[in-house]
């Protein structure tokens, strides 16, 4: 794995809680338009415990809410060595990415074993055949993202896959010199795919230069460095072991605040019509 790609650093929480003394005062906010989730809230005593998993505890980032978020949830999954699960998925419609950035895991999926360890990624299709263990000597930290998918007639389902952020050549965005680049997992124009979950990359000082206001909805979990966002109409700031959670349609704009580089996994809904219905 070269330098460029090298995850050491990335960040993960440790639970615990904070000493008596410390002040109340957080970054920590919900508005009707996005959710600020600063790594300090991700204590011992706001994680929870998942049927048919041992040995694990689990930060929920992110869950579908009427009004708000409508898509997907998003795990942070802490998982002690020898733990995890042979049933881990209830239901057989939900799709699922894996991303790890502390640790390894096996994982089996659909009769193929495979090693995940640091940026290793995994698609997981609606009805795969899925083990997820902790073989290691040490805990493993994972992203779990779970979508419903939205089958569509014509369209095949794809299968399920497994690859890592340094075999995913990272693009630059048009007319950025390769200071704002992202990692795309799945091919942009691949419509069977109904969401995206992507590694998106800023040198120190790059931006995204325009207030991004736009249908699909996010869910930003900081992997490196920290930034200023503008969102809707306030400045936040944040930084690596942060969690941003945005409605569709909330403007997003950013600076990369250096000295290195800032980095995060993204959620976005894709390639569907318009459900109609209002329930």
């Amino acid at each position: 794995m070269s330098d460029t790609h090298r995850p050491a650093a990335l960040f993960v929480p440790q639970g615990g809680l904070p000493p008596q003394h410390q002040l109340l005062t957080s970054r920590a906010v919900t508005t009707e338009s996005y959710a600020v989730i600063p790594r300090g809230v991700l204590t011992d005593i706001v994680t929870s415990l998942l049927p048919h998993w041992d040995g694990t505890r689990v930060w929920v980032l992110a869950r579908p809410m009427s009004g708000f978020s409508t898509t997907f949830s998003h795990y942070l999954m802490d998982i002690e060595p020898g733990g995890g699960s042979d049933r881990p998925e209830p239901d057989a419609g939900a799709e699922g990415v894996l991303f790890v950035v502390d640790g390894a895991v096996e994982l089996d999926v659909d009769g193929g074993s495979h090693t995940l360890q640091v940026g290793g990624y995994a698609w997981l299709a609606p009805g795969a055949r899925w083990t997820l263990i902790n073989t290691g000597g040490v805990p493993a930290r994972l992203h779990w993202l779970r979508k419903r998918f939205e089958r569509v007639e014509g369209l095949e389902v794809p299968d399920s896959f497994v690859t890592r952020e340094a075999d995913v050549k990272p693009v630059a965005m048009p007319d950025t010199d390769g200071a704002w680049t992202t990692a795309r997992f799945v091919d942009p124009a691949d419509v069977r795919h109904d969401m995206h979950v992507n590694i998106v990359s800023f040198a120190a000082g790059a931006a995204i230069p325009f207030a991004e206001t736009h249908v699909m909805e996010h869910g930003l979990y900081m992997l490196e460095g920290k930034a200023v966002y503008r969102l809707n109409q306030d400045w936040v700031e944040v930084e690596a072991g942060d969690y941003l959670w945005l409605r569709a349609f909330c403007p997003q704009a950013c600076y990369a605040g250096g000295p290195g580089r800032f980095r995060y996994l993204l959620y976005k809904d894709v390639n569907r019509h318009m459900n109609l219905d209002p329930r």
